[in-house]
Order: structure tokens, then sequence, then C-alpha cells
């Protein structure tokens, strides 16, 4: 039987077999993370949102009412947005798309978040009524920005001390503004956001 055979000729035909089934399996894994790794065309076309609860700064008493900070990422240029705020509440989530549209500097077609309650709701809700009067769609799942969240509070907060939520607030301006314009992105060719939108908006 040829599964029997100590033939050398078969052998190297049955482990190069074997070989080609292992690169063929991680080709396609490599593909559909790519696939995952999906870019948007242009900016504005989609930006991902989402809102995380910090932590007490040192000395502060466990029932003092904690700060949110909200995030939205472009996913073209991956320009970052953020800010701090009292609750997670819809007025918040409203007051922080509006800070967004006031500081970008071109049109915002559809946001992109996971279904909490301050992103989700009925046509009175806040934040949907203002992406409505705005002209942003709005799509729900999981996305980057739970992804930057991660990065800018191990770069951002976890690096530094805060003497007050102040400071932390300035801390905050500093990082984003040094995020968008030096922090470089494989994901886009290991350019700073900013680097991307000036070559973008020259073409």
């Amino acid at each position: 039987m040829p599964r029997e055979s100590t033939n050398k000729r078969f052998l190297n035909v049955k482990y190069g077999i074997k070989r080609l089934e292992k690169v063929e399996v991680s080709v396609e894994r490599r593909k559909k993370a790519e696939a995952r790794r999906y870019n948007k065309n242009y900016p504005g076309e989609l930006v991902h949102f989402d809102t995380k609860r910090l932590p007490l700064l040192k000395g502060e008493v466990k029932n003092k009412p904690r700060d949110y900070l909200f995030v939205a990422i472009d996913d073209f240029p991956r320009e970052l947005y953020a800010g701090i705020f009292a609750d997670k509440t819809q007025i918040s989530s409203a007051a922080f798309l509006k800070q967004v549209l006031e500081e970008c500097p071109y049109t915002l077609e559809c946001s992109y978040s996971d279904n909490g309650r301050e992103y989700k709701g009925t046509a009175d809700h806040a934040f949907v009524a203002l992406c409505k009067a705005r002209g942003v769609g709005q799509k729900f799942t999981r996305g980057k920005a739970e992804r930057v969240i991660k990065t800018l509070m191990e770069m951002w907060h976890d690096r530094n001390h805060f003497d007050s939520r102040q400071e932390r607030q300035t801390g905050l301006a500093r990082f984003i503004n040094f995020y968008n314009t030096v922090k470089t992105h494989p994901g886009i060719n290991n350019m700073a956001p900013y680097e991307l939108l000036i070559e973008f908006f020259k073409l």
C-alpha cells in the first residue's frame, strides 16, 4: 500500500502536500484578517463612536461620580476626537457629537456605534435626533473605537498622574493633538492622520 511505503520520493510528496495544505490555510486566514481590517475610501464616510467610564483619580472617594470618556475615530484617516463628560446619557452623547461636527472640517456621513442607550433610541433621542438633523446616518456594531479607547487609556491615562479632573481634561487635549499629528499608524501606511488628510485633500 502507498501509505505504508518507505520510499523517500513518496514521503517527500506526502509531506509536501501537507505543507501546501498548511500554507493554503495560512493564506486564507490572512485574507480573512485583511478583510476585517477594512478602511473606508474618504474622510467622513464612517466615524466610529464609543464610551468608557473613567477610573477615579488618586485620592478621590469611592462614591464620587465617575467621568465618562467619549471617543470618535474616522475610519479613513484615523483622525481621533474625544471629550470627557459627567455622565453616559443621550444628552452627553449628543453634546459630544456636536463637538465632533464643529471640530471636523469635512462632512460626517455616518456614525458607527454599539447599541448603547447613549447612541440608540427613538426619534426624540438626543443623539439620534441630532444625527437626523445634520444628515448623519447611523449603523450599529462593535468597531474600531473600542480598540482606540484601549490605546488611548494606555498612552494617555495610565502613563500620567493627574492631580485634578481639569488636569486630566487638559492632558486629553494634548494627547489628541499628539495622536492626530505625530503618532503614525500601520493601517494608513505609517502616516499620522493629519498627514493622510493633507495628502487626500491635495488630490
